[in-house]
Parts: structure tokens; sequence; C-alpha cells
């Protein structure tokens, strides 16, 4: 990351520096330098402003998460999940709250919460923090998490259709079918590249016994379960396939009904987690405030990872550094079905989910491409199935003071160009 973040703003200001001194100055308009240095600290107020708009979110989930690890909620999924998940994390304890706080995050991802992932990830990756043998350095696990996270199968990308409605699509939920497809793909690609470069990135010391690693103050005592558990901890096999079964039966609901159910999700999820409370007797009001409490804490806490990464991505944009990348490479991938306006998308995404959400808005309102052409799905494909990997890495390692990310760029990376050739090969295939 350190080398990442200096390439960029080297760059930006090699760039912004050619322009100034060959580029004659226009009237009125202001210079290379001038519009770097009004980025760069628009940015960095920017950033501040982001994160206070994450407090409200974070308060609100982080309370409901309380909520639910309370009433046993999460102990029970993390059971219910356990033979899968055993395999994928085999260094988190299968009744540990982090086990449970990753899955209510990459619930929330799958179906598209978007912001309403944050906390719970957050949450995730503090229980995770718990577990390290090296405070400061990711472990396998976060790594492994952040891939799953970043790249997460999505059945439900609901900002970008409701962008497509609002642009005038005829088929707004179009883009459930490919994206589904191109998340699966970089989700798969994540997790095989978080487990191969584990081996190429030491941890740096000898990992603990997690037997020995006492639980958590806030963790719940072992709740009742409803159904039986083995004496593993998990449920029985045919439990967990049930559920599996049960949950993928949800694609072909939001392939028919996706526009339908969206609006539900959100209040869904808060009457459920709070419901479950009340029936386990939990003084839900409570405790949902004492889960809430650490959500401005951790707000203030990430800004400066946020002004970070924010300030290098704007001053990458305004000096023009994206543009003299993008030309050249725009007529390399046009012939393989990434055009120039696609290909702007797939290198931005990455770096600002709200610079890529503008563009892909900029380009399914174009009289000349709309948003039901073969572009229109694949950037809006593109958006809803690749994530805003820097600022996840910036936010969630920064909220628990991770310096050495070790692999988790790379991986973070290669499943962003999974996700994109994903988006490419089923979009090509329906609309090409």
């Amino acid at each position: 990351m350190n080398i990442l973040f200096f390439i960029l703003i080297a760059l930006s200001f090699g760039v912004a520096a050619y322009h100034q001194i060959v580029d004659p100055l226009a009237a009125g308009m202001p210079s290379a330098m001038d519009a770097l240095s009004k980025a760069m600290l628009d940015s960095a107020a920017g950033a501040v402003t982001l994160t206070l708009g994450l407090v409200g979110s974070m308060t609100l989930f982080l309370g409901l998460m309380k909520v639910a690890e309370a009433g046993g909620l999460l102990a029970v999924i993390a059971r219910l999940l356990r033979p899968a998940l055993i395999r994928l994390f085999p260094d988190v304890p299968a009744n540990h709250p982090a086990m449970g706080a990753m899955i209510m995050n990459i619930s929330a991802n799958v179906l598209g919460l978007g912001n309403a992932a944050t906390p719970f990830g957050i949450r995730a990756m503090q229980e995770l923090d718990r577990l390290n043998p090296v405070k400061g350095t990711a472990s396998n696990a976060m790594v492994l998490f952040l891939a799953i996270n970043t790249s997460s199968v999505t059945l439900l990308p609901t900002g970008v259709v409701a962008l497509r409605a609002a642009a005038g699509s005829q088929d707004p939920a179009g883009i459930v079918a490919t994206t589904l497809v191109a998340t699966t793909l970089s989700t798969l690609t994540a997790v095989i590249t978080a487990k191969l470069l584990a081996r190429f990135f030491p941890l740096g010391s000898t990992p603990i016994d997690l037997s020995a690693v006492p639980a958590p103050e806030e963790a719940p005592a072992e709740p009742s379960a409803p159904l039986p558990a083995t004496e593993t901890g998990a449920y029985p096999g045919w439990v967990s396939a049930v559920a599996l079964l049960a949950f993928f039966s949800i694609i072909p609901l939001t392939i028919l009904w996706g526009k339908a159910i969206a609006p539900w999700i959100i209040p869904g999820l808060a009457m459920l987690l709070l419901g479950y409370g009340a029936v386990r007797r939990v003084r839900v009001y409570e405790v949902f405030v004492d889960g809430a409490r650490d959500g401005f804490q951790l707000a203030i806490r990430i800004i400066p990872y946020l002004v970070a990464i924010l300030v290098a991505v704007a001053m990458f944009r305004a000096s023009g550094a994206m543009e003299v990348i993008l030309t050249p490479l725009g007529a390399l991938t046009a012939p393989f079905g990434l055009p120039a306006e696609a290909l702007s998308m797939a290198l931005l995404r990455p770096l600002s989910g709200s610079g890529a959400f503008a563009v892909l808005a900029s380009i399914i309102n174009d009289p000349a491409i709309g948003p039901d052409s073969y572009v229109g799905y694949l950037v809006s494909t593109i958006q809803g199935s690749t994530e805003t990997t820097f600022y996840v890495l910036a936010v969630y390692f920064g909220a628990v003071g991770i310096r050495r990310m070790r692999h988790a760029v790379w991986t973070g990376i290669i499943a962003d160009i999974a996700g994109v050739a994903g988006a490419v090969m089923i979009c090509s295939l329906l609309y090409g």
C-alpha cells in the first residue's frame, strides 16, 4: 500500500507539472497545479464528510448486531454454516463472534445493501484482530475475509438497478443475472488467490494457539440452539445443506422479483434481528444503544485512512494521469469487448465508488449509448460486480490499526480483474 500510494501521488504530480509547463493557460481557467491543489483540498474535506455520513449507518447496524449477538443469532448462523466456513477460515473458532459478524457482512453484501455491510465488516475485523498473533499486520483470516468482502457474490445490486430505472431503462433489473455471474467468478478468484498468495507473504510470527484465546467480554454465553448441535459445535450436515439450498433458492426470486423485493431488505433485516432478540428475552433497547455507542468512535478512527486514499485518487483524476493511461489502453481492450467507456469504469471502480457511480450515470444517460445498449449493460454490471477495493482496505484495516496488509492489495486487484472479465464475458454473451 505504501508503494501504491506513493506511485499515485508521484504520477499525478508529474502529469500535472507537465501540463503546467507545456499547456497554455486559457483565460478564466485554473492552471493544472491549481486544479490539483483544489482536488487535494476538496477530497480531504470530502473524506471527513463521507465519514460523518457513515456514522448513522454504523450506529444503526452495530446496534442491531449487538442485539443479534446477545440473542445468540450470530452463533446459530455461524454453527449452521460451520462446515463451509471452517474450511475457509481454519484460524477462526467456529463459535467465535468473528464468525457471526463475517456472515452478517457477507449476507449484507450478497443482498446489495452497500453501507449496511460496512458496520458488520468493521465488527468482524475487530473480532478477527483479537485472534491476530501479530498486531498491526493483516492475518490470513483478515485478508481472506476482505477478499470475499470486496468480491462478494451479489444477488441484487439495488443501487445500480435504481439508477438504470431513473435513466429510462426498459429492463432495469436486467443486470441481476449478469452481476451474479460476474461476482461468482470474482469471489472464487478471490478465495483461490488469497489462499495461494498467503504462502508468499509470511505473517512473521508463529500462529497462536486459538484454544487458549479467551472469549471477548461482549461475547454472549453459549445460546441454547433451536436445532440439535453436534459435539463439534456444528449442526448436522443435512441441516447445513438444507440451509444452503434455501439460500440459493433466493437467486431465481431475485431475478424474477428483484425490484419488488429490494425495498423490504433493510426494514426486514431490522425486524428480523430485533424480533429474534425480543423472542430470546433480550432487552433490545438497552442492548441496541450499548452496541451503537461505538459507531462514532469507529468513524473518527478511519478518517486518516480515508483522507489518504481519497486525496491520492482525486489527484490521479484531476491531474489527467488517468486519461493518459486510458487512451492507449482503450484501443487495446476494445476488440475484447471492453471499450474505452467501460475501461474507465473498470479502472476507477476499485479507487472511487462515488466517482465510478458518477461515470456510470453519465454513460447510461448519454443518448448515444443509453442504459440498454451493450455498453450500458456492461458498465452497469461492472459497477454492481466490483468493489471499491482501496476504500474497503482503508476503512476495514484502518478500524483496527493494520498497517502491513501483506497480500490483501494484490488479492483485491486480481479479484477485480476477474469480476471485469466475467462482466465482459456474460454481457457479450447476452447483449453483445
